[in-house]
């Protein structure tokens, strides 16, 4: 009997470092999102030669040394993509000063009908603080896969296509880390609670 009490117990304080350690975790994903969370350490991107909508090279080196926001997206798309931009010059405006040094980068899915003047007019007419990049289809694939967004080509019955693809915005703090995301139709609450732990951590 002793050495039945005594395996009950064992399995009963097993229990509870369970138990406790799903709490804590649920209570971090609840109060910090995806930030500082298990996904913190993921490595995101590739060094690449692509364009600015200003038509002037860029490479992965833009993303380091400023907090920065990345979405992938393409100018022809019908919701997400205007919506998000949209949203994204609402947090620069609630964030003000205090998001200075935050960047944004909108990185076409669609390169093959997104030129450097067409993302640039598309990115311009809702804010200033989104710089579009596009270029070599082969090259952006390759971003794509390195970021581990899915995008594909959807045919459309007037023998056009659109495109399907992750509707995140990716968060990257100075030393291009990834810590986190936000989700698209996410509280604006807990979007700019997200930005200002992330320009504040810079």
């Amino acid at each position: 009997m002793p050495r039945l009490g005594l395996k009950a117990g064992i399995w009963a304080a097993v229990a509870v470092l369970f138990l406790l350690s799903v709490g804590f975790l649920g209570w971090q994903y609840a109060v910090r999102g995806t930030d500082q969370s298990l996904t913190s350490g993921l490595k995101l991107g590739t060094d690449f030669s692509l364009v600015d909508h200003n038509g002037a090279p860029i490479t992965q080196a833009a993303f380091a040394g400023r907090p920065t926001m990345v979405f992938f997206g393409f100018t022809r798309c019908p919701e997400v993509c205007p919506t998000t931009l949209y949203e994204m010059a609402g947090w620069f405006e609630a964030l003000g000063e205090e998001g200075r040094d935050l960047q944004a980068f909108f990185i076409s899915v669609d390169p093959e009908r997104d030129t450097p003047e067409i993302m640039k007019s598309y990115a311009e007419a809702l804010t200033d603080r989104v710089t579009g990049i596009t270029g070599d289809p082969d090259e952006i694939a390759r971003v794509i896969a390195a970021w581990h967004v899915y995008a594909a080509k959807i045919p459309t019955d007037d023998g056009d296509y659109t495109m399907d693809h992750t509707a995140s915005v990716f968060l990257m703090d100075e030393n291009g880390n990834f810590k986190g995301t936000i989700a698209y139709g996410e509280n604006p609450d807990t979007a700019i609670a997200k930005l200002r732990r992330l320009v504040g951590a810079s």
